[in-house]
């Protein structure tokens, strides 16, 4: 059992980080009720956790490699578990989400290092087996955060979701501290600070000019600054990468097809599948009227199944070769989102059904290949960097994901004004006027009756449906990129893709 302490620590606190990227989901209308959000500031309670958390995940793999990884997980485990404690006294929007935001940067140093823990300590059989475990983990924390975030928001209150961290993380702290041996790159060079800074600026600028793009006018000054100065960033961050001595992020990995392959893949799945959540969980609590509880039960299907499926996944793919279950698996959330996404105004939560159902086996059989290809195409000095560039991807794909599904809501929900009111007979009630699309999205619309309900869930599901089609198609299409990028003959070490 002494050797398997690594991967219980490492899964725990892998499985805490994960589970506060959707905990908050089902929690949002309560914490929308109690802090007087609007859909802005719910959508910044995701996406501040998911931009610091990608941010620092860069760092937290130079860091790794240079300073030593158990000794970054500790301290990431320890700014999470603080932050954590201050996001349930939040008293504000504003505070939540500065609080969030240091808990994404907690959070983005352990997962930074969790791959490269596992590769560092393991071998043949034994990694794979690993993998196999994390890589259920992370498919089943995502999952089961909904359904988690339910019982403790309606059993105690949303601030319950946060305070669940404290004794969690002070036993993976104890449990890292006795059992897990320090592991470094001796090699490393001098940490690349521009290159951190100019990553974190182009990727907030991004996210910022999404979600605030509908409210503005995605042609307004204010927006196009944001957008074309985050391509700006961007382009000087590569420039940065291509002149340092060590960079964060070393280009010559994209010239390794399966590295890309395998970056594809984690933003794919998160930016299609996992940001759709958030709209998932609205449209069970705020359209069709279910509790915390009673939305997160019913997203069981999708914990459940890819709980089950990583384990075999990442089992199989070591014999059979994980483009194929990558591949596979993409394609399955591709289908999935489509079944998603064709829920009618009279339909109930069972429409959802299918698409649950298949989306979660294709989460679990992306997850733990996924886990293997991210740090199996480099040397184990450089795993830090690897395993840290590939979650950097994951969490690119819910920030973004989620700010541009939000746009597109939103957008939909405000053209569709005018024929709610025409339905409804007249002017919708004053609250309404500043912002339509959180008038629909938090259900207020049922102030004004039988006569308001039909045409207000069918403006948001014209939303909904519109996202997860284009959800679906983006999981097709990276499916394909993923089948022709993965290939067997880039791996260090004996792998099969």
């Amino acid at each position: 059992m002494g050797r398997w302490w690594t991967l219980l620590a490492v899964c725990l606190g892998t499985f805490m980080l994960l589970v506060d990227v959707t905990i908050v989901n089902v929690a949002l209308p309560a914490i929308e009720s109690d802090l007087h959000s609007a859909f802005d500031d719910l959508q910044w309670v995701i996406d501040a956790y998911a931009l610091t958390l990608a941010a620092a995940l860069l760092a937290g793999g130079s860091l790794a490699d240079r300073i030593g990884r158990r000794k970054i997980y500790v301290i990431g485990v320890g700014i999470f578990t603080g932050a954590s404690l201050l996001c349930g006294l939040a008293g504000s929007p504003l505070m939540l989400n500065l609080a969030r935001g240091v808990q994404g940067v907690g959070a983005g140093l352990m997962f930074a290092c969790s791959l490269a823990l596992l590769a560092s300590t393991y071998r043949g059989k034994d990694r794979g087996t690993a993998f196999g475990v994390w890589g259920a983990t992370t498919g089943a924390a995502v999952a089961v955060g909904p359904l988690a975030g339910g019982v403790l928001t309606e059993l105690i209150g949303w601030e319950a979701i946060f305070f669940v961290n404290l004794p969690i993380g002070a036993l993976v702290i104890f449990l890292t501290l006795r059992y897990v041996a320090e592991t470094r790159n001796e090699h490393a060079g001098p940490l690349d600070v521009p290159g951190l800074v100019l990553f974190s600026a182009a990727l907030a600028a991004l996210v910022l000019g999404l979600i605030r793009g509908n409210d503005e006018g995605f042609t307004s000054p204010l927006i196009l600054t944001l957008l074309i100065g985050a391509g700006v960033l961007l382009v000087a961050f590569v420039l940065v990468q291509r002149s340092v001595a060590s960079p964060t992020f070393d280009l010559t990995l994209f010239r390794v097809p399966t590295f890309v392959g395998g970056l594809v893949a984690a933003f794919v799945l998160s930016a299609a599948m996992f940001a759709s959540f958030l709209y998932l969980t609205l449209y069970m609590q705020n359209q069709l009227g279910y509790s915390a509880l009673e939305a997160g039960l019913r997203f069981l299907p999708i914990s459940l199944l890819s709980f089950v499926v990583a384990p075999i996944s990442g089992k199989l793919a070591e014999r059979v070769g994980v483009r194929w279950f990558i591949g596979a698996g993409l394609v399955c959330v591709g289908f999935a989102l489509i079944l998603l996404g064709g829920v009618d105004v009279g339909d109930d939560w069972t429409a959802l059904l299918p698409g649950m159902i298949l989306g979660g086996i294709g989460i679990g059989m992306v997850n733990a290949p996924l886990a293997t290809t991210a740090v199996g195409v480099v040397e184990p000095q450089r795993a830090g960097m690897a395993s840290g560039i590939n979650s950097t991807a994951r969490q690119v794909g819910i920030a973004t994901g989620t700010a541009l599904y939000g746009a597109i809501v939103a957008g939909v929900i405000d053209g569709r004004a005018q024929a709610f009111r025409e339905a409804v007979g007249g002017q919708v009630p004053g609250d309404a006027q500043g912002s339509f699309s959180d008038f629909i999205v938090f259900g207020a619309y049922k102030q004004l009756g039988e006569r308001a309900v039909e045409p207000g869930r069918a403006a948001f599901l014209e939303g909904l449906n519109e996202i997860l089609l284009i959800g679906g198609i983006v999981a097709l299409v990276g499916a394909v990129v993923c089948f022709v990028l993965i290939r067997p003959r880039d791996f260090v070490e004996h792998a099969h893709a």
